[in-house]
């Protein structure tokens, strides 16, 4: 081919790629046009989420945990054409303070059981909204469990008995334990008679015939679910023993005398206590019988040596071969001494 020709024909098919490439080029610049141009979607919906500060409500009747019935809410909201949003809060118990966003939901009163707080958020006209968007969240709302019982701290008040025979009082004193619990007093005792306020606080025992013996008390607690007692012991003191004081056999009177004055002084240092003179008469009589031997001693203790008279206690002894005459001290509460 000669060389013009050939020319030509590269020439030519050059052309025809440049008009190829020209082709592609504008095809995909009006796609890309129109892509770009394509126009956004209207009214989106915004996406909303819920969030509370706690799930179970607790109500009690202690005023501590008032502030527990409290539950704060918190709504994010988001819309993806960026429009303002409002929030519609609505519970189906309780009471709502706040607005917007955050608010708080009063659940004070309410009754146990579940309930619902939903929020609504929208946008455009407030007559028509254009988009919504809706969430709820649930609180469980229940009562205290009942207290753990307590028993109360019982404190016992035993006496301290000063003469058997005589009636003795044992009470007990509480403070603590459960509260609103009406308590329910029930004694035992170890020896004697309840004579009185079993079902109370304070007891009233005979202690006759325990004398030298202990008495122990328990009050038992009823009311509380629990074995609440406590105990004490006191103890009846035995009877004190007469004590020989002087033993005068047949002596001049002068000494009689002496020995009387140290006995006389005796009683005098022993309040309560009485004077006993056992008298012996003697069977030649020098001395007199016993019951006149114990009334000479009685009187003299008595007007001369100021003794009460009720005090002294002549007691005859019949007759020994050898007059004589024992000095007794007897403290209240002994038994007198008998002739031997």
């Amino acid at each position: 081919m000669p060389s013009g020709k050939r020319t030509a024909a590269v020439f030519g098919l050059l052309l025809l790629a440049l008009a190829a490439f020209a082709y592609t080029s504008t095809r995909a610049s009006q796609k890309n046009k129109q892509t770009v141009a394509a126009p956004a979607p209207q009214n989106q919906p915004p996406t909303i989420t819920l969030d509370s500060d706690t799930q179970i409500v607790t109500i009690c009747p202690d005023a501590e945990s008032i502030s527990n019935t409290r539950v704060r809410l918190k709504a994010t909201g988001v819309s993806p054409e960026g429009k303002p949003l409002r929030y519609r809060w609505d519970v189906s118990g309780g009471r709502l303070e706040g607005e917007g966003t955050d608010v708080v939901w009063d659940l004070s009163g309410a009754q146990p059981g579940v309930y619902n707080a939903a929020v609504t958020a929208e946008s455009g006209p407030v007559d028509n909204p254009l988009c919504t968007a809706f969430t709820s969240t649930k609180v469980v709302v229940r009562t205290c469990p009942p207290p753990r019982p307590v028993c109360p701290n019982i404190t016992m008040s035993c006496p301290d008995v000063q003469q058997a025979g005589a009636p003795i009082t044992f009470t007990a004193s509480m403070s603590g334990g459960t509260p609103g619990v009406s308590p329910v007093y029930n004694w035992k005792v170890t020896a004697g008679t309840i004579l009185s306020g079993q079902g109370t606080q304070t007891i009233t025992v005979d202690t006759a015939g325990l004398a030298g013996q202990p008495i122990g008390a328990t009050v038992e607690v009823a009311g509380y679910n629990l074995e609440c007692r406590a105990s004490c012991q006191s103890s009846v003191p035995a009877p004190p023993n007469p004590t020989k004081f002087d033993e005068i056999g047949e002596i001049q009177r002068d000494d009689e005398k002496a020995r009387l004055d140290v006995f006389a002084i005796e009683l005098q240092n022993s309040p309560g206590a009485q004077g006993y003179v056992i008298a012996y008469g003697s069977r030649n009589k020098r001395f007199g019988t016993g019951q006149q031997r114990g009334e000479r001693a009685k009187d003299y203790l008595t007007r001369t040596r100021g003794i009460d008279a009720s005090r002294v206690v002549v007691v005859d002894g019949g007759q020994r071969p050898t007059g004589t005459m024992e000095l007794w001290i007897v403290p209240p509460g002994a038994s007198p001494p008998r002739p031997r």
